[in-house]
Formats: structure tokens, C-alpha cells, sequence
């Protein structure tokens, strides 16, 4: 008869987790710095003050409770503004430090329950050294995995951006976003988005666009698959895979000189325009292998540094 009832208590756990879902509706939210952001979070089911909680997740750092609605502590900083099927998180004067991800949280039973998250990007991102390339897949790479993987690199930025993926028009998922800090606190970003074979072959345009500020300007960078009639296909696999190989090679080289200008002693020569310009994309061919981008990239220095020497 206990173990009928603890069952009973877990599958009550259960259903509950099920059927409480919390909601957050601004994916993506600009706010200049000293004003006062607002974030909302909503749910089908009663919410009760007392549990709901709020964490704020940086590029490169694990999630933090920043904020308890009952608790009376920061109540200069953070405000919450309870209903009942809602909860707003309220932020005055807020920084530049504070851009990143806001999670609304709920304690069901056992479960601390999350939200769906809202970023919230404070002033502009967008610096001198700012600049955005997109790297699409390397053509063997294609045809072993089945899938393209195309990435959008936003480098030399001061805090988060926001990038979304568009195919002929057509909006997409948000991609996956890696973040690297260098020495001087800038963040480089890169976004990336995985599309099926026939997806990418098709010759439909694939467009990353990235926002800096609130301005409502965009920087965007747009590239298809190159079509080669089938009747001549066997005479240019020879020719492509060499360019393919020589772009790749140059490409490496240009990232190392851009992202390493220190270590060759040299500033960097690419640089995007303002964020309110939309300049022309191209295509640059690239092995996307981000497992083992630092290990390649040291190789790349050596090289490069001996090149240097003997010149």
C-alpha cells in the first residue's frame, strides 16, 4: 500500500511539471543603457509569488538566480510585478553588463521549472573592430554527413548580438551560438545552423542577418549553393575540388591575420561596415570542425610566424 502511494505521489509530480508551462514571448529585446527593462513570463496555470524566481545566464557563464519576487533584497535594482497567470521582471538603470539571457523560473512540487528565456541586449554591440563573414561547408563534408553546416562568425563585438537565419524569405530556427572572449573583453561569436543536403542544394539564397542596437539596422550577409548543370558536372570536379582546396587554404590564413593581429604584428585589414549599412555577402569555403578550431588555429601561428621570419 506505500509503494502504491509514493507511485501515486510521482506521477502526481509528474502530471503537474506537465501541465504548468511558463512562457516568455520577447525572444529578443533591445533597451538602451540607464533605462528600465521589463521582461514578462505568463503561464495557462495559477502562479504563486512566493515561488517564482529569476536567472540571468552571460555569454560564457552558467545561469544565476539574480532575483527572488518575495525576497525584499536589491528591491532599487530588481522589482517584481506579480499577477496571476503572469510575473514581470523589472530591471532599473541597467548596464551594458547586464545584457544576456533572463530565465523566469517556478518551484512545482520538487521541480524547479524554467521558462524559454528572453535576451536582452543593453546599448550597442557594435564596435571599430566589428565585423560578420559567413562560412558555408567545405563540398566533401556534404556529401559524407548528408547535412550542410553554414555559420555566420560576428567578431570584435562588446556583448551579445542577435542573429537570426532566413532561407529565400523564409524565416528559421535560431541557430546555436559559440562564444570566445579574447584578452580585451571582446566576444566572438559564431552562430550556426544545420540544413539537410537537398535543403542547401537547392539553390535557394541563405541570408544570416545580425543586429547590433536598437536602430533597428541590420548587417546581413547572403549566399547559395553553386548550381552546375549535371552534363558538365564531371568536367569541373577537378577544377572545383582544387579551388575549394586553395580558397580553404587562403580563408585560414585570412582568419588568422584578422582574429590574431597581435601575435603576427599586423591590425587587422577586414572590417564590416556601421551596423546601419547592409553590405554584399560572399561565400568562403571552410571546414567547419569547431572541435578542433584551437588546435588548428596554433598550427596556422607557427606557420604563419615562420613565413614572417624568413621573409
Amino acid at each position: 500500500m506505500k509503494m502504491i502511494f509514493a507511485e501515486y505521489l510521482v506521477l502526481s509530480s509528474l502530471v503537474l511539471g506537465v501541465q504548468l508551462f511558463l512562457h516568455q514571448t520577447q525572444r529578443i529585446q533591445f533597451v538602451e543603457v540607464s533605462e528600465t527593462a521589463k521582461i514578462h513570463c505568463s503561464s495557462t496555470e495559477n502562479l504563486e509569488e512566493s515561488r517564482m524566481f529569476w536567472y540571468l545566464r552571460r555569454e560564457g557563464e552558467k545561469p544565476t538566480c539574480i532575483k527572488r519576487c518575495l525576497d525584499d533584497q536589491n528591491v532599487s535594482k530588481f522589482a517584481c510585478k506579480h499577477k496571476t497567470h503572469s510575473s514581470t521582471l523589472e530591471i532599473r538603470n541597467i548596464q551594458k553588463t547586464e545584457s544576456g539571457i533572463y530565465y523566469c523560473a517556478y518551484i512545482d512540487s520538487s521541480y524547479l521549472l524554467f521558462g524559454n528565456g528572453s535576451t536582452l541586449i543593453v546599448g550597442d554591440s557594435y564596435t571599430k573592430n566589428s565585423w560578420v563573414m559567413l562560412l558555408v561547408p567545405f563540398p566533401h563534408d556534404i556529401q559524407v554527413t548528408g547535412t550542410a553546416n553554414l555559420a555566420c562568425v560576428i567578431h570584435g563585438v562588446s556583448s551579445p548580438v542577435h542573429v537570426s537565419w532566413s532561407v529565400s524569405g523564409e524565416l528559421q530556427e535560431q541557430g546555436l551560438t559559440r562564444s570566445l572572449k579574447a584578452k580585451d573583453g571582446s566576444l566572438t561569436l559564431i552562430n550556426h545552423i544545420s540544413v539537410p543536403r537537398d535543403t542547401w542544394t537547392s539553390g535557394k539564397n541563405f541570408t544570416c542577418e545580425v543586429k547590433f542596437n536598437s536602430s533597428g539596422s541590420s548587417v546581413k550577409k547572403s549566399t547559395r549553393y553553386p548550381e552546375v548543370p549535371a552534363s558538365e558536372c564531371s568536367h569541373y570536379i577537378v577544377p572545383l575540388a582544387a579551388g575549394a582546396g586553395l580558397l580553404l587554404l587562403v580563408v585560414s590564413l585570412s582568419l588568422v591575420w584578422t582574429l590574431c593581429p597581435s601575435t603576427l604584428g599586423f591590425q587587422p585589414r577586414v572590417s564590416a561596415p556601421p551596423a546601419s549599412e547592409e553590405p554584399q555577402g560572399g561565400i568562403l569555403y571552410a571546414h567547419l570542425d569547431f572541435d578542433s578550431r584551437n588546435r588548428n588555429g596554433r598550427m596556422m601561428q607557427r606557420s604563419a610566424r615562420e613565413k614572417h621570419v624568413k621573409a
